[in-house]
């Protein structure tokens, strides 16, 4: 893949005795939104800090916006912006002054226009005076995502961005994650939800016991699964079907 936003070449990283990812290859195309799915403990996270310069890799390769994550990681992180599990808000300052303070640490021209340009796009703009810590689940959310885009940073990596939100919030986190992806951000995105990569990804990874054992579109991944049973009506099965299908044909081995 020529036009490559992320490309990781048999990463690997033990702590201590155990070994979480065992030689995981996968590329990530420029301006798409690529998830990878597993179960908890797969390995998801670990993988979002090797690549995001959290954390260090034990073996592999893994190159962001073509800098290499070990030996140019000051290059990578100016590429990039991570959003994590929790919401990661100051609760004390109100959602303006959040997103005042981040881009000023960005060193950004006009903060308070950028951050009521965003709070305006997030729908915030009547909560932008209140604190952060009177917003609902969702509103939060909202706030941490705006929050990351701040700066435009070419990849967005999104760590389970959905735990947590009911599902009116969901579908709203799911359409800023489309419209990035169509303002040509490249989205790499983890998830338990299989639902969540089938509306949003171009592309799926599964993540099973230290490796990727699937990678494609829904529509290549769905000819992993066996033939629909012709009864009435043929069934497409679901990401939730192929993926316990992928996972279990591997456990059986």
């Amino acid at each position: 893949m020529s036009n490559a936003a992320i490309s990781v070449k048999g990463l690997k990283k033990a702590f201590k005795d155990k070994e979480v990812l065992k030689g995981v290859d996968f590329e990530v195309e420029e301006g798409s939104i690529f998830a990878l799915l597993g179960s908890n403990g797969a390995g998801k996270t670990t993988i979002v800090r090797i690549l995001s310069t959290l954390l260090k890799q034990s073996g592999g390769t893994a190159t962001v916006n073509g800098f290499d994550v070990a030996s140019k990681p000051d290059s990578v992180r100016q590429s990039i912006s991570l959003t994590g599990q929790f919401a990661a808000v100051d609760e004390i300052l109100t959602g303006r002054e959040n997103l005042i303070m981040i881009a000023k640490l960005r060193h950004l021209a006009n903060p308070r226009q950028v951050a009521d340009d965003l709070l305006k796009r997030f729908g915030l703009t009547d909560a932008a005076d209140r604190k952060a810590s009177t917003y609902s689940g969702g509103m939060r959310r909202r706030l941490d995502i705006a929050m990351s885009l701040l700066g435009k940073p070419q990849i967005i990596f999104l760590d389970e961005p959905t735990t947590g939100l009911d599902p009116e919030a969901r579908i709203e986190a799911w359409k800023i994650v489309k419209e990035l992806s169509d303002g040509g951000t490249t989205v790499f995105l983890t998830t338990q939800y299989l639902d969540e990569a089938e509306q949003l990804a171009d592309r799926i990874a599964i993540l099973h016991e230290g490796r990727i054992i699937a990678v494609g579109t829904l529509e290549e991944l769905k000819k992993l699964f066996p033939p629909a049973k012709v009864e009435y009506v043929e069934k497409q099965p679901t990401l939730e079907e192929i993926f316990l299908a992928i996972i279990g044909k591997k456990e059986e081995k």
